[in-house]
């Protein structure tokens, strides 16, 4: 078993995710990273399974086609070994013989990190698996019509 501070309380969860919609032959496949706070790896293994669980959903889009979430399982669990502040270390990958232009590709230029990226038009060959009860409150609020 992996190295466990005796007073870890805090553990990072990536749940997988699939969403399919009703009449579209690709899926979506979120990974989901959570913080799970537990007192030992397995109840932080129950507690990322019980979140896993509670992503499954089922509802229409507005389309009226229907958009079902389904928890497939986990991809990893890792303890924090800090206590969680600013600067505090949440995950490390280790790779060894890197050659210079290999760790030129791993850099992202700040313009297209995720949170600096502008919003793209939405592809019409997608699955729609926005929910036609919160787009209908949406344009209800913006006094306008989804459909």
């Amino acid at each position: 078993m992996a190295y466990i501070p005796k007073n870890a309380t805090w553990y990072i969860a990536e749940l997988v995710i699939e969403c399919n919609v009703e009449g579209n032959p690709h899926n979506v496949i979120h990974v989901n990273i959570v913080l799970v706070r537990a007192s030992s790896p397995e109840e932080a293994f129950e507690k990322a399974e019980e979140l896993g669980y509670e992503s499954n959903d089922t509802y229409l889009n507005p389309k009226n086609q229907t958009v079902t979430f389904t928890y497939r399982g986990l991809r990893d669990l890792n303890v924090i070994h800090d206590e969680l502040e600013h600067g505090a270390e949440l995950m490390f990958e280790e790779k060894i013989g890197i050659c210079e232009s290999k760790l030129q590709q791993m850099l992202t230029p700040k313009s297209q990190l995720a949170i600096f990226r502008p919003l793209e038009p939405i592809d019409p060959s997608k699955p729609d698996y926005s929910s036609k009860e919160i787009m209908n409150e949406v344009a209800k609020r913006m006094g306008g019509d989804v459909g």
